[in-house]
């Protein structure tokens, strides 16, 4: 299947926006919808990449915007609820409609993101939601098309939500209240993600396949942390709550005007992201080391070290 023109759900997003990067860098044309044209400034000036403003929630524009594209990737997620029903919104029922809108305008291929360990009885919602958007990502399959399901760990990189929080929280507090600091992950770098993404496009052997990915080894949350802080050369005391008080401050942290954590991000810790395989072989690479790259950016204070993380992505 020779894939010229992309459709990318999500583009805009920290995983989205490292896909359409690839893309573009293989010459692919990629229309990227988004609600904020102006947030997307470092994709408007790539030469392949036609960034507009759209809702795609709305499904005579998602019609609108599949329409001519060989194949449809989808990236949309979120973290957090602003109002109760966000994650079947944007998880389940936004699939579903971009579904329907690829089946009704004859695209052929399309490519989903999830969430390891996303299944329909998983303790948290946001893994609920997940797996509802896998479901209708089969029944577009069932129904002959072309479908590709990615579920990634918890994902690290430059622009990253994870470790650049811990890295902030480690500058400002004295010591580090952690909650489930024993949790597990298997952290998977951005790039990785969207390389794996981006190569299974005209990829026949991962049609109609799901794939786990993780990064190359496991890690405690505490461990993680106890990592960020040894990367900054800072020494904090790090504090692990029980269950209970875990609990507690995910509860306290959902009236902080900026949201750090929630009561389903304590349940969806209770379910270890860790995978049982390794990383995939059909792609015909190995995953990056968390080593090798989060100082690259944790750190990154000086011109000098900017400049290190830019010749670091051009051997990448």
């Amino acid at each position: 299947m020779k894939v010229e023109t992309v459709c990318v759900i999500g583009g805009s997003g920290f995983v989205g926006s490292h896909v359409v990067q690839q893309l573009a860098a293989r010459g692919i044309r990629v229309r990227v919808p988004t609600r904020r044209r102006e947030r997307a400034k470092a994709l408007i000036v790539l030469p392949t990449v036609d960034v507009v403003n759209a809702d795609v929630h709305d499904p005579a524009t998602l019609e609108y915007l599949v329409a001519g594209a060989d194949a449809v990737i989808s990236l949309a997620g979120i973290l957090h609820e602003g109002r109760k029903g966000d994650f079947a919104r944007v998880h389940a029922q936004l699939p579903r409609k971009i579904a329907d809108a690829c089946r009704e305008r004859g695209v052929r291929r399309l490519l989903h993101v999830s969430a390891l360990k996303a299944a329909p009885d998983a303790p948290s919602e946001y893994l609920r939601s997940k797996a509802g958007g896998e479901q209708h990502i089969r029944v577009a399959q069932a129904g002959g098309m072309r479908t590709t399901i990615f579920r990634p760990s918890v994902i690290f990189g430059r622009e990253d939500h994870f470790l650049n929080l811990f890295a902030r929280l480690a500058h400002a507090l004295p010591a580090i209240a952690l909650a489930c600091p024993k949790a597990r992950f298997q952290p998977v770098y951005v790039e990785d993600v969207a390389h794996a993404v981006v190569e299974s496009l005209e990829l026949p052997r991962t049609y109609d396949e799901d794939f786990n990915l993780c990064g190359p080894a496991v890690y405690t949350l505490q461990e993680l942390v106890e990592y960020v802080c040894k990367v900054l050369q800072i020494e904090r005391p790090i504090v692990p709550l029980t269950g209970t008080m875990s609990y507690l401050q995910a509860w306290l942290m959902e009236w902080l005007p900026v949201k750090l954590m929630s009561r389903d991000n304590y349940y969806s810790m209770k379910v270890d992201s860790v995978c049982e395989c390794a990383f995939p072989d059909v792609f015909g690479f190995r995953p990056s080391a968390l080593e090798s790259v989060a100082p690259l950016y944790l750190a990154d204070k000086t011109p000098r070290s900017r400049y290190r993380w830019f010749r670091y992505r051009a051997r990448h």
